[in-house]
């Protein structure tokens, strides 16, 4: 399934176990059979798990590992009988389970209280048979949309008629008469159609067309935060951001839908803080903040139902797991999807607020790595570079100025230490130098 397709489920999923050999292997365990060898391993126990990941030392008295090699709860400590121990897995199996297995059908993580459901952002790929095959695949998770044009938006209402009748199809992007007009018919089709405002007087041109056609619209507020990201994605992102409504913004909006009746329409907000993400620790401020405005307009009457994160889930280009690159993340889809329902869940039990449905447009980390491009080399060009002795070297050192000669060392040291920019600068001073000389 697309990315974050499970992302409330992921927030609370077991990172895999160590592996069964690592440095550092504890001599008390059974230690792994040498690979070049058919000797058989020793058999593994649950004493041996207890002992592996120290449950004993975090978990006593409370947690222990059961003859079954899973974690069992202790409710009274030492005094614990056998028969009242809790064996965790079977209370996670009894609750996931679905009803017609006997179970309780319940959704992870279960300290939340609401759901996840994603879109795709059409513009990402607008490939027909990528659009289908997301809506197709992503049924079951009651994966939707996002439109940011009319014809994006004509391409995901033909796409979303074969999909979940619960699937959002969220409309942004700069909006006039006709993508309004679009937009509200496709609510007439019974698809589940959110008009995102970007800009303030957008509310204009809904309420208006909505009264001429007769359709009740759902609306949703882009929030320009002030959380945004330096990098080179960010641009988008932070209060001086060119989409998006400021808080006083919002509250006319709160105030025109009063004075209109149609306060009960808006029911989600939006926003972005920028694509490619760097951290968890940024997207976490962007969340909260966010999430306080939600309650805010919770508080103020809107039916608010979705919290919708927009993009910004990043990929690893480069493979460095970096926040200091514009081309790397430095955190796993796992501890994105915690960092945003953590973030959620916090702000709204302190402010004593339902639970919202989250929604995330990650197109980049759905379709990045869909299709490869293979073509062929016809060929190749090289160039070597002359060969200095040693000798030759000692020579041209022995040539140089002093000022030359502090250069070289400073160049040398700082080629050796692996400080580039340093490096760069110094090239780029030598270069200025040498065309100023010519």
């Amino acid at each position: 399934m697309p990315a974050l397709a499970c992302c409330v489920d992921a927030a609370v999923s077991p990172p895999p176990p160590p592996p069964y050999a690592f440095a550092g292997w504890d001599s008390t365990l059974p230690a792994p059979p040498p690979t070049n060898t058919a000797v058989p391993s020793p058999a593994w126990s649950p004493a041996h798990s207890s002992l592996l990941y120290r449950v004993d030392g975090w978990g006593a008295p409370y947690f222990t590992v059961n003859c079954n090699g899973n974690v069992s709860v202790r409710p009274y400590g030492v005094n614990t009988l056998p028969h009242q121990e809790i064996d965790l897995l079977k209370v996670v199996k009894k609750a996931s389970d679905p009803k017609d297995s006997a179970g309780l059908g319940l959704q992870l993580p279960c300290c939340y209280e609401a759901h996840y459901q994603g879109v795709y952002p059409v513009k990402c790929n607008q490939d027909r048979f990528v659009v289908e095959d997301i809506v197709k695949f992503g049924s079951d998770f009651r994966f939707g949309l996002e439109a940011g044009s009319k014809p994006e938006l004509l391409l995901a209402m033909s796409c979303l008629c074969k999909g979940s009748p619960e699937a959002l199809l969220v409309c942004n992007g700069f909006k006039d008469v006709e993508y309004i007009s679009l937009a509200l018919v496709a609510r007439k089709l019974h698809l589940n159609t959110v008009i995102v405002l970007e800009q303030e007087e957008e509310l204009d041109f809904v309420i208006n067309v909505s009264r001429k056609l007769g359709v009740r619209p759902v609306i949703g507020v882009r929030a320009k935060l002030r959380t945004k990201h330096s990098g080179h994605f960010g641009s988008t992102s932070g209060e001086k951001g060119k989409f998006g409504l400021t808080t006083t913004q919002i509250l006319r909006v709160v105030k025109k839908l009063q004075q209109y009746e149609m306060l009960d329409c808006l029911q989600l907000l939006h926003f972005h803080i920028g694509s490619q993400i760097p951290s968890t620790a940024l997207l976490a401020d962007g969340v909260s903040e966010a999430a306080q405005i939600y309650c805010e307009l919770v508080r103020l009457g809107a039916c608010m139902r979705v919290i919708d994160i927009g993009g910004g889930l990043g990929i690893d280009y480069d493979g460095s797991k970096s926040q200091d690159s514009d081309i790397s993340v430095a955190y796993s889809l796992q501890e994105y999807a915690s960092a945003v329902v953590e973030a959620v869940r916090l702000v709204c039990d302190r402010k004593g607020v339902k639970h919202p449905v989250i929604c995330s447009e990650s197109g980049r980390a759905i379709v990045s790595h869909h299709s490869i491009l293979v073509f062929e080399a016809v060929s190749t060009s090289s160039h070597d570079s002359p060969q200095v002795s040693a000798l030759g070297l000692q020579y041209f050192v022995e040539l140089l100025t002093d000022e030359a000669l502090a250069d070289y060392r400073n160049l040398s040291a700082a080629a050796i230490n692996g400080d580039y920019d340093i490096v760069f600068a110094l090239c780029r001073a030598a270069e200025t130098a040498l065309y100023r000389a010519v």
